[in-house]
């Protein structure tokens, strides 16, 4: 059984497959939404490396869709701050069955960097908090 959440800072979505199918289903769920992953930062094993640290798994997938970051920086380029836009993929370490992801509400954008064209921000973050909404919710229902 999967769920999903929303909030002001976050979709999110709690999955029962292992960490590896959960990876595999978000990045097929974010590509379908037209993101791609432009950088991974595997945690778990950046904390083990150097300061030798034992965590559950959890990897940041830096997802971009070209068109959307395009928009936004027309808008103000102080958007660049918060590109690209994080999910998480993290393993519930209160109940190793459960994996969850989270991803970055880009509505966040326009009161973050509100000194630009504040209606087109507006526009561009409502456009692609759509898209993440949409990719979390294709993992919950999943």
């Amino acid at each position: 059984m999967s769920e999903s959440s929303v909030s002001p800072l976050s979709f999110s979505a709690a999955l029962t497959v292992s960490f590896d199918e959960a990876v595999a289903r978000t990045r097929e769920a974010f590509a379908a939404q037209g993101f791609g992953v432009l950088t991974e930062i595997d945690v778990t094993a950046t904390l083990r490396t150097k300061i030798g640290a034992e965590i559950e798994d959890i990897l940041i997938l830096g997802a971009c869709h070209p068109t959307f970051a395009h928009r936004a920086l027309q808008s103000t380029r102080a958007v660049a701050l918060m590109m690209p836009c994080n999910v998480v993929v993290r393993r519930d370490p209160e109940d190793e069955g459960h994996v969850v992801v989270e991803a970055l509400n880009p509505a966040m954008m326009v009161d973050f960097a509100g000194d630009g064209d504040d209606a087109g921000l507006a526009e561009v973050a409502a456009d692609a908090a759509s898209r993440v909404a949409a990719a979390v919710a294709a993992l919950a229902g999943a």
